[in-house]
């Protein structure tokens, strides 16, 4: 069994880290913190492995998602659509509006495809009705919803051949595959790929390794999942903390593993699936890093919009 170390890298109490973007051509990690300004807390992290230099910039809005731009700055996944950001200056403007009832629902997470278009799904903030779409936003800004009837959207991410799109509903208790025309960005076929109505967490955001195996970080359980391109469980990893969030591969050789945390206590949802917490866990929000697995990352495309 390979020797590998997980290492608690900032203790930054998000109150839910989320998102994950390592960007090779700066070699630093960028992530979202979706509902810290809820607590007075930034939106944006980004860590500098080579100095240890932490950035963050503050947003009055919930964060979904956020993917970098191929022109520079970011776009965003905020409650009720896709915004432009700008990190020099703070701007931030209206790219696409979503038409799903955004009163209690937000879009929540997202990655880019490499071809550039943007998916950001929905998700119930109460985490219980299938109000929600998925959306594709492509590089003109035109925006497309391939699929609906979403709880709680999370784990985008693709086949390294581009023939395969993963996608969970967390509180479906499912990740889904579906085939990709990478040409159209079209998606279709939806099945089951992998359930987890018997684990003790819930699937949140994945990502897939030069391997063409899935991760996933189970909320909840604290547990980290590579499954195999069958669907089937590889290897666990039982992360530190229990309300882990999402995971990427990063590093000047993507032979890192970043991943994200919760420190929030307090949840709207309709369900009683959280553990009731007074505080935090010990080091939950934080950000966590593994080495030493031997396995590498793909690049994370940016958004070419």
């Amino acid at each position: 069994m390979t020797t590998f170390t997980i290492e608690c890298l900032i203790t930054c109490e998000n109150h839910l880290g989320e998102g994950p973007v390592w960007d090779v051509a700066e070699g630093c990690l960028y992530w979202v913190d979706s509902t810290g300004r809820r607590v007075d807390k930034p939106a944006i992290w980004r860590f500098d492995p080579r100095n240890g230099a932490v950035r963050h910039w503050s947003i009055d809005r919930d964060v979904g998602a956020m993917a970098l731009r191929a022109e520079g700055g970011a776009v965003l996944a905020l409650n009720d659509g896709f915004y432009a950001f700008d990190f020099d200056t703070g701007a931030l403007d209206p790219i696409a509006h979503v038409d799903d009832d955004t009163t209690r629902a937000r879009l929540n997470d997202g990655k880019c495809d490499r071809r550039g278009r943007f998916f950001a799904g929905g998700m119930d903030d109460q985490e219980e009705l299938g109000i929600c779409g998925l959306w594709r936003l492509d590089p003109d800004h035109s925006l497309t919803k391939v699929d609906d009837g979403i709880i709680c959207s999370n784990g985008p991410c693709w086949s390294p051949d581009d023939q395969t799109f993963y996608f969970a509903d967390t509180f479906q208790q499912e990740i889904w595959a579906y085939d990709y025309a990478v040409d159209t960005g079209n998606v279709s076929n939806r099945r089951v790929f992998a359930s987890t109505a018997d684990d003790a967490g819930f699937a949140d955001g994945s990502t897939v390794d030069s391997e063409g195996y899935l991760w996933n970080a189970q909320v909840i359980s604290g547990d980290l999942i590579r499954y195999a391109p069958d669907g089937s469980v590889d290897r666990k990893i039982t992360m530190p903390v229990r309300n882990i969030t999402s995971v990427i591969f990063g590093g000047n050789d993507l032979d890192e593993i970043y991943v994200t945390s919760m420190a929030r206590v307090q949840h709207p949802a309709a369900h009683d699936n959280f553990v009731q917490e007074i505080k935090p866990q010990f080091a939950a929000g934080s950000l966590f890093r593994i080495t030493g697995l031997g396995i590498r990352g793909l690049p994370e495309p940016r958004f070419a919009g």
